[in-house]
């Protein structure tokens, strides 16, 4: 009776096991087709909306550029607005593209200059806006064990943010820096700008969340959210701190390991 019985207690467990192998299959199945989908989506925005948002921008551009001195400041005004939003709606695109990608990126782990790497890119928000008063400083040597393609577009995503929360300041201060903790490098972004209140700080890293209002600050809420997704992706974490009207400073970590050096290329 006993030998019965445990032979029944075996067969239920290897039913038990084979329904949850079952489940998990169909999970499986279910989470590869999920993913195919983003592909798909993200195949779609890269390909067939990209091509008309550039017509709409070199188009606007050249009408602007040729034949805006035959139209009145209305008629100027509208051809404007219609190429700023162009551009935006370029730049939300190719936010979303990140934000899809970003989880199943392949990565080369190397050597990343950091310093430089923010240097250029503040150079190049600077020289978009001349006319701006910014102090830029930057801890020299850092250098980080990562993936360069991505770790550009989280700095890039980063500091844009903070220039862009820095614009009513009539003198903006943004810092890039590292220091020690716990035996992690933390990593930060900061500035002086529009700050936000630490209450709604779990939204900062939302796709589509805004805590400003869109008359005072361009954007679709999904720069934090695309450095979300890219430090995640790199092994890290990150997160904020801020004030209102008293600046904001984002902080991360990049999950690096020991890696072997015939491994490793400098950038």
């Amino acid at each position: 009776m006993k030998a019965v019985e445990g032979d029944d207690f075996r067969a239920d467990h290897v039913q038990r096991i084979l329904e949850l192998e079952k489940a998990l299959s169909v999970s499986e199945t279910s989470l590869d087709a999920a993913l195919h989908e983003l592909d798909e989506v993200a195949r779609f925005l890269s390909h067939d909306l990209r091509a008309p948002l550039r017509g709409i921008d070199g188009y606007s551009q050249a009408l602007l550029e040729e034949y805006g001195d035959k139209l009145d400041a209305v008629g100027q005004a509208y051809l404007a607005y219609i190429y700023e939003s162009g551009k935006l709606a370029s730049a939300v695109l190719e936010k979303l593209i990140h934000y899809i990608r970003a989880p199943r990126a392949v990565l080369k782990i190397e050597v990343v200059n950091l310093s430089d790497l923010a240097q250029e890119l503040m150079e190049r928000l600077q020289n978009a806006q001349p006319n701006r008063s910014a102090t830029w400083v930057i801890m020299p040597g850092m250098m980080a064990q990562t993936d360069f393609s991505q770790v550009r577009v989280l700095l890039e995503y980063l500091l844009e943010n903070a220039w862009k929360f820095t614009a009513k300041h009539p003198e903006a201060r943004l810092e890039v820096g590292k220091f020690e903790q716990a035996g992690e490098t933390v990593y930060f972004v900061r500035d002086d700008g529009a700050g936000f209140n630490m209450a709604y700080q779990d939204k900062l890293f939302q796709p589509f969340q805004r805590l400003h209002n869109a008359y005072e600050f361009e954007g679709a809420g999904m720069g934090l959210a695309v450095a979300r997704r890219i430090v995640e992706r790199l092994g890290g974490r990150i997160w904020a701190q801020g004030e209102v009207e008293k600046g904001a400073t984002i902080f991360f970590t990049l999950g690096e390991q020991a890696v072997d050096q015939t491994e490793i290329s400098t950038s």
